[in-house]
């Protein structure tokens, strides 16, 4: 059975009528929807001889032995959030069962080749992204935190787990599943708008960035808005506007790919005739490299000192979160791109914004490597996500490609 990537573009149209509706894609991790979708998938790669196994964490394995017990994963999520794109996530996935075929149908690979859909790459129902994987990785170390986890109709995230087969208490024992992993692929659209920008239908990812988020409390003096001259307000939100618009030319000051968001702002007393007291402020900053990243969050901790002194505020940082940027495998970004261009010519390397699976199975020292196909509009978690399946076909061809270079790599 040689390889058919238009076969993958007719699977993930069949698999959106399975599981989406006029809204979009359905499929959150721990529902009905989602196993139907699990089921489904077992179905399609009955075909290959591959072997299935559920995990502690969920998450679902499909291994083809080779020659050796060192194992090439492929790997991805069709968990979906509610009314999501079609083809986030579950492009990883399909695209991995086409080459799986392809390698089944020409005898015993040189290595075990494994295909995983990650369980609950989204944390759509419960807010804890990156379940499976990280649970495979070893990183999940927040066990008391996720016990209080409840869903917005108050179920807990264990007693959803255990509909589902799964102890949270033995999450962690899917670690087993990495340790005979030589190398990790994993596909997934880019969710962003540099490719599309290029007129590139695919890049190779140099690695996920590093994130800095922090809650920024101004503290200011409320007064009348009618009777306080304007050069004697205390005015909390003045001092966050104007970072707001600082860490634009931060970023571009640091540069290679930076970016700084304010979130949001929440203002008190919050009436219109009042200065503002207290503002508190979220600002994400992101790079993919860890000095970089450290100077993003000086620059701004300097900019919000400066701003405080010119409006008479005080000024406090709290860390809401924090992850290290983690770079993909050299070696597999060179093979990577040596797909790519053999396929469509031409390669372009980018960082990626998002976190993904492949960023926690990096984190457990396997070598790691993602390819990106073009979004369009950059559109991702709305049901108006799109690629042209012409790229979707080529990315196929892409991953087939890297498939065969790191199995002979491996293997030499």
């Amino acid at each position: 059975m040689g390889l058919d990537p238009a076969r993958t573009v007719a699977e993930l149209e069949e698999l959106r009528s399975l599981t989406g509706d006029e809204n979009g894609a359905q499929r959150v991790a721990w529902t009905e929807t989602w196993e139907r979708a699990r089921g489904w998938l077992r179905e399609k790669v009955a075909g290959t001889g591959a072997s299935e196994e559920v995990d502690e964490a969920g998450n679902q394995w499909f291994t083809l032995p080779g020659a050796s017990e060192r194992a090439l994963l492929i790997g991805g999520h069709l968990d979906s959030v509610p009314n999501g794109g079609w083809l986030d996530g579950c492009l990883n996935v399909m695209a991995g069962v086409e080459v799986l075929r392809r390698i089944a149908s020409e005898g015993e690979p040189p290595l075990t080749v494994r295909l995983v859909n990650w369980a609950d790459e989204e944390g759509a129902r419960f807010g804890r992204s990156l379940f499976g994987s990280s649970a495979a990785a070893g990183s999940m170390a927040d066990q008391d935190e996720l016990r209080q986890r409840r869903d917005n109709d108050g179920v807990a995230l264990p007693d959803a787990l255990r509909e589902h087969g799964v102890d949270l208490d033995r999450a962690l024992e899917a670690r087993s599943q990495l340790a005979n992993a030589a190398a990790y692929l994993e596909l997934h659209i880019e969710q962003g708008p540099v490719l599309e920008s290029l007129d590139l239908p695919l890049g190779v990812v140099l690695g996920t960035f590093g994130v800095e988020r922090h809650q920024i409390t101004w503290t200011g003096q409320a007064a009348h808005a009618g009777s306080t001259p304007m050069d004697k307000r205390r005015d909390a939100l003045a001092a966050a506007a104007k970072l707001a618009l600082e860490i634009r030319p931060i970023a571009a000051e640091v540069g290679q790919g930076a970016v700084c968001t304010s979130g949001n702002v929440v203002c008190r007393p919050g009436i219109v005739t009042s200065v503002v007291e207290t503002a508190e402020q979220l600002l994400d900053q992101r790079h993919l490299d860890a000095e970089s990243l450290a100077r993003l969050l000086s620059l701004a901790r300097e900019a919000s000192e400066r701003f405080a002194g010119e409006e008479n505020v005080e000024v406090s940082w709290e860390r809401i979160w924090q992850i290290e940027p983690i770079p993909f495998d050299g070696e597999l970004i060179e093979l990577a791109d040596e797909s790519v261009r053999e396929v469509c010519g031409t390669s372009h390397r980018l960082p990626s914004g998002p976190l993904h699976d492949a960023a926690e199975v990096a984190r457990a020292g396997v070598p790691t490597v993602m390819l990106f196909v073009q979004s369009l509009r950059g559109l991702s978690h709305t049901k108006l996500e799109d690629t042209k399946p012409e790229h979707i076909e080529l990315s196929v061809a892409a991953l087939d490609r890297l498939a065969s270079k790191a199995l002979a790599r491996l293997s030499a």
